[in-house]
C-alpha cells in the first residue's frame, strides 16, 4: 500500500500488515451480494468442490459431471462452495460525553481518540477480507453516515472518514438504533462503540433502567429492533479509567458534559465506592441482559493498550480470529 498522512495518524504499515492475518467472525453465513472470502452453507460456482446433485432440466450444461455420466449413464452436476461478503456496520458516538478525557490532559487516551483507531483496525481487517464497511456516527440521531466500501485500497477512504469526527451533542442510543434500522440495508455483523452515557440513563443504575427505561435511555427497543433484521450485535462499552477508578477527593462541584448540568457532592472513600458498585452492578446488568438475548458485550477502558485488545482481547471474546 502507498504511504498516506491521513494512514500515520492512526497506524503504520507493519501494524496494518498484522491486521491481514485476522478476519472478523461472523455468527452466521449469508448471502452476499458479491462474491467475497468468506465460506457460505450455499452450493455455487466456486473452485472447492463439494457435492453431486441430479440434473434437472434448465441446469447449466457446464457444471455436468461427464466422467459420471460415462460410468453411470445419469446426468449429474457438480456442486462448489459458494464464497460470501458480508456488510459489516459501525456504529460511533460521538456525543460529547465521549469527549473525555481531554486530550491536553495527557493522563489518558481520548475516548473518541481510542474508538476511532479500534474501528480502523477492525474496518481495514473487515476490507482485507472483501467484506463490505459502513461507518455511522450518532448523538441523539444518526449525524453521519459513510458510503460502503470495499475492498484494502479503500482503506485510505476509511481512514479520513475517521480522522475527521468530532464530538457534538448528547446520546440517545434507542432513538439513533431505530433511526439506523430503517435505513440501513445488508443486515451483518454490527459493533456499537459508546461509552452508554445516555441522556435517559446516567442517573439511574438499577435495572429497570435498561429494561424500561427514561426517555433516551431505553436501549431495548432500539437493540431488539436491530435483532429483528437479524443483526449480530456487539456492544463495545468504552470507559476511561477515571470514569471506572475516579481519584476524587474532597467537596466538589460536578458538571455534566452533555446537558451541562451540576452536582454537589463529598466525593470521600464511602462515596467512590458507593459510585464503583453501581457501575459494576450497571454493567452486570447490561451484560446479562445481552447474553439472554445473543448479544456480545465487550467492556474496554482506554488504558489498555491498543496493540493488545486487537490481537488478544478481540480474538479471547470470539470477535476476531
Amino acid at each position: 500500500m502507498e504511504s498516506n498522512t491521513s494512514t500515520n495518524r492512526l497506524f503504520d504499515e507493519s501494524f496494518l500488515r498484522k491486521l491481514e492475518s485476522l478476519t472478523l467472525i461472523s455468527r452466521h453465513m449469508r448471502s452476499g451480494q458479491l462474491q467475497g472470502e468468506r465460506r457460505s452453507t450455499k452450493r455455487g460456482q466456486s473452485i472447492e468442490f463439494a457435492d453431486y446433485r441430479t440434473y434437472v432440466p434448465g441446469d447449466d450444461f457446464r457444471l455436468v459431471d461427464w466422467n459420471a455420466y460415462a460410468r453411470l449413464e445419469k446426468f449429474f452436476l457438480k456442486l462448489f462452495v459458494e464464497e460470501e461478503d458480508l456488510t459489516v456496520h459501525f456504529l460511533i458516538d460521538t456525543s460529547r460525553s465521549m469527549d473525555w478525557p481531554p486530550e491536553s490532559s495527557g493522563e489518558s487516551i481520548h475516548k473518541l481518540t481510542y474508538t476511532q483507531k479500534a474501528v480502523g483496525a477492525l474496518g481495514y481487517i473487515a476490507l482485507a477480507s472483501f467484506d463490505r464497511v459502513t461507518i455511522s456516527t450518532f448523538a441523539d440521531t444518526i449525524i453521519h453516515a459513510s458510503p460502503p466500501r470495499r475492498g484494502k485500497h479503500q482503506a485510505f477512504s476509511l481512514f479520513n472518514f475517521l480522522t475527521t469526527l468530532t464530538t457534538n451533542g448528547t446520546t440517545c442510543l434507542n432513538q439513533s438504533l431505530i433511526q439506523y434500522v430503517a435505513q440501513a440495508r445488508n443486515p451483518g455483523p454490527i459493533l456499537i462503540f459508546s461509552d452508554l452515557f445516555d441522556t435517559g440513563s446516567t442517573t439511574n443504575t438499577n435495572s429497570s433502567s435498561l429494561r424500561r427505561g427514561r426517555g433516551c435511555g431505553l436501549w431495548s427497543k432500539g437493540l431488539m429492533a436491530l435483532l429483528a433484521r437479524r443483526f449480530e450485535i456487539t456492544l463495545v462499552h468504552i470507559l476511561s479509567p477515571d470514569e471506572i477508578n475516579p481519584t476524587l477527593n474532597g467537596d466538589l462541584r460536578l458538571i455534566d458534559i452533555e446537558t451541562d448540568s451540576a452536582v454537589e457532592l463529598t466525593a470521600d472513600v464511602d462515596a467512590v465506592l458507593r459510585y464503583k458498585k453501581g457501575l459494576t452492578t450497571w454493567q452486570n446488568e447490561i451484560r446479562q441482559w445481552c447474553i439472554q438475548r445473543g448479544i456480545m458485550y465487550v467492556s474496554v477502558s482506554t488504558d489498555k493498550p491498543f496493540e493488545e485488545l486487537i490481537f488478544s482481547f478481540m480474538q479471547k471474546r470470539g470477535i476476531l480470529r
